[in-house]
């Protein structure tokens, strides 16, 4: 199994009544009011910092991702992050989950910057192309919503052939229209990195990766028990296309906490815990769930078969207790590295999944506190969650080419064609 240590980038000093003065965590919260530019500074140092002690700790990849207007998650371009990490001597995949490609005009932005960071990593790069949430893509770029998803698709199309294609050649799209599309550099994996995609519930997601060969990683805060419906519908999208059932053919996220035993845990993290989900998930439905953005055919599935809002922890998430988020809904996996080991590996079989997005800084967490999470579960958990889907033989064709930590990364499909 390849673990990902998923940074966030989160707002770490949201006020305490931060939920009830404020419409929302994402796109209209205030700026002067709430961000000073001076700790964003401090930040972003201490972001970059914990992603370099990800990587020299061992873990198998670093993610970073892309979002706007909002104090949930800043890094605003992650390709920015992602050079810094890039120009490391590193074995690790950098997995940029993604650039949301609704948001680029022209989207041979990605094609070119994607080609750079995987020239300068030494093929390291997994390309991440998530369509983006609506508060991203609608609410802080005014996309139109019906607009999201074929702008998405036309630029997956461009990137596609930017990368593959030889020599010069036209693009007349919808949105995009191009004489000359030229690439320079191209990407140093053959034919290009691993694309990976990401989404919150949309079926038509898990088509989208089964006609392309892609993974699909289910992003969600509500944890193994909750996510299982909608990782369920991918796995029976890739049987309707009769593709194996290949592990790393999918990930998910996991907010993870460990400590030398379960109560100190308790004692370290549960405020942290009831901050991120009082705070940063903070959103209203009008932001989140914008008429137009999810077709009619996902929108019932997810009120068919989606993941439901669990009482104790989104009800009322300040005062849920460290049995709500670890055991009774099982949010969040927290507690002594065997009890993190035990429940990770019951999650990870659970879904399915053999790219497990690890997020083990959580919002208000400081330098410190992360570094002691990251290093404990490094040592002690995972080499014990390593090596869980090893016996069953399976590999990952879905791992970049230079990104050779632990094992000799499998070449792609195409490649290996």
């Amino acid at each position: 199994m390849k673990s990902i240590w998923f940074h966030m980038q989160g707002y770490r000093d949201l006020p305490d009544d931060f939920h009830k003065k404020y419409e929302s965590v994402w796109v209209t919260p205030p700026t002067d009011e709430l961000c000073d530019p001076k700790m964003v500074a401090k930040y972003l140092r201490w972001n970059v910092e914990e992603l370099e002690l990800a990587d020299e700790v061992g873990f198998d990849g670093l993610g970073i991702n892309e979002h706007h207007q909002n104090a949930y998650g800043f890094p605003v371009s992650p390709n920015l992050i992602a050079s810094i990490l890039a120009r490391r001597n590193s074995d690790a995949a950098l997995v940029v989950l993604g650039n949301t490609l609704p948001l680029y005009n022209p989207p041979m932005r990605v094609a070119e910057e994607f080609a750079l960071l995987d020239c300068l990593s030494g093929g390291r790069l997994v390309a991440g192309f998530p369509v983006g949430s609506p508060m991203d893509t609608v609410g802080c770029y005014g996309i139109p919503p019906t607009q999201v998803r074929p702008r998405y698709y036309e630029a997956h199309d461009l990137i596609k052939k930017a990368w593959t294609h030889k020599g010069t050649f036209a693009f007349n799209g919808q949105f995009t229209k191009l004489r000359y599309a030229n690439l320079w550099p191209k990407p140093l994996q053959n034919p290009h990195p691993p694309v990976w995609l990401a989404g919150g519930g949309s079926v038509e997601t898990w088509k989208f990766a089964t006609d392309n060969d892609y993974t699909y990683s289910y992003l969600s805060f509500g944890g193994h028990k909750a996510g299982k419906a909608m990782m369920q519908g991918y796995w029976d999208q890739i049987e309707k296309a009769g593709l194996d059932d290949n592990p790393y053919r999918a990930g998910f996220a996991q907010l993870v906490v460990v400590a030398d035993t379960d109560a100190m845990a308790e004692k370290l993290y549960l405020k942290h815990i009831r901050n991120f989900y009082t705070k940063s998930l903070h959103i209203p439905s009008h932001f989140q769930a914008i008429p137009g953005f999810m077709t009619k055919k996902s929108v019932e599935y997810n009120m068919r078969k989606g993941a439901k809002a669990l009482n104790a922890t989104y009800s009322d998430p300040a005062n849920a207790t460290w049995k709500d988020f670890t055991e009774t809904d099982q949010v969040v996996i927290g507690g002594s590295p065997d009890t993190v080991a035990a429940r990770l590996e019951e999650a990870v079989r659970n879904l399915r999944v053999g790219h497990l997005m690890i997020i083990m800084q959580i919002q208000s967490m400081d330098r410190e506190l992360t570094e002691y999470n990251t290093r404990l579960f490094a040592d002690k958990v995972l080499p014990r969650i390593r090596n869980i889907w090893d016996k069953e033989g399976y590999v990952d064709h879905w791992w970049p080419q230079g990104a050779t930590r632990n094992q000799v990364a499998a070449p792609s499909r195409e490649a290996a064609e």
